[in-house]
C-alpha cells in the first residue's frame, strides 16, 4: 500500500518510526491549510512560509508527545497559530483592545444574511480581510474561519472573554463597512 494511500492515522504511526517518505507526504497533506493559517495572521507570505516550516519540524520532533495520531492536523495547526502569534508579538503588530475602550455590543448577530454572504465572492471577503486592524483580522479568522471558539481564542489572544466577544463584533462591523465599498 502505498502512503498516498494510508489514513492520517497510519501515516502518523509511520511518522512516528522517522519514515521520511511518510514526514513528505504528511507535509504534501497539510502545508497548504497551515500556511494559510499563518498567512491569515501574518499577512506576510515570507513570513508565513517559514513558521509553516518551522511548525512542522517541532510536531515531526514533538510527535512522541502527541498522544492520539488522529488529532494530528488540529495540533499541527494550534502549533502554526501559536508560532504564528509569537511572531506578530515580537514584531508588535498585534495591538490588543484595551478593555476600557470597548463599549459592549455583545451581540451575535453581525447583520449579514447568508445570501449576502453568498454573493460576495470568497477572496474578495479573505482579501478584505487582511486589510483589517492585525486583532481584527486574527480574531475573524480564528473565529470564522478556523473555527475557534469564543473562550478558545480568549486563550489563544490572552483576552478576557468580554473583550473577546466585542473584538470579534468590532471586527465583524468593520468588514461588513469595509465589504460594503467593494
Amino acid at each position: 500500500m502505498s502512503l498516498t494511500q494510508l489514513n492520517t492515522e497510519q501515516l502518523i504511526a509511520k511518522c512516528r518510526e522517522q519514515d521520511q517518505s511518510a514526514q513528505l507526504e504528511t507535509y504534501n497533506r497539510y502545508y497548504k491549510a497551515m500556511y494559510n493559517t499563518a498567512l491569515r495572521i501574518l499577512k506576510d507570505t515570507a513570513e508565513a512560509e517559514d513558521i509553516m516550516q518551522e511548525s512542522f519540524l517541532i510536531a515531526f520532533t514533538k510527535l512522541p508527545s502527541l498522544e492520539d495520531n488522529t488529532v494530528f492536523g488540529a495540533w499541527l495547526k494550534r502549533i502554526v497559530i501559536n508560532m504564528s502569534l509569537t511572531v506578530s508579538r515580537k514584531k508588535n503588530t498585534y495591538n490588543e483592545v484595551a478593555l476600557e475602550t470597548v463599549e459592549y455590543a455583545l451581540t451575535d448577530s453581525d447583520g449579514m444574511t447568508n445570501e449576502d454572504l453568498i454573493s460576495i465572492k470568497a477572496d474578495t471577503i479573505l482579501n478584505t480581510l487582511m486589510q483589517l486592524k492585525d486583532s481584527y483580522s486574527t480574531a475573524l479568522s480564528l473565529h470564522l474561519i478556523e473555527g475557534y471558539d469564543y473562550e478558545e481564542i480568549c486563550q489563544i489572544m490572552n483576552i478576557s472573554y468580554s473583550n473577546c466577544r466585542t473584538l470579534i463584533s468590532r471586527a465583524k462591523e468593520s468588514l461588513r463597512k469595509k465589504l460594503q465599498f467593494v
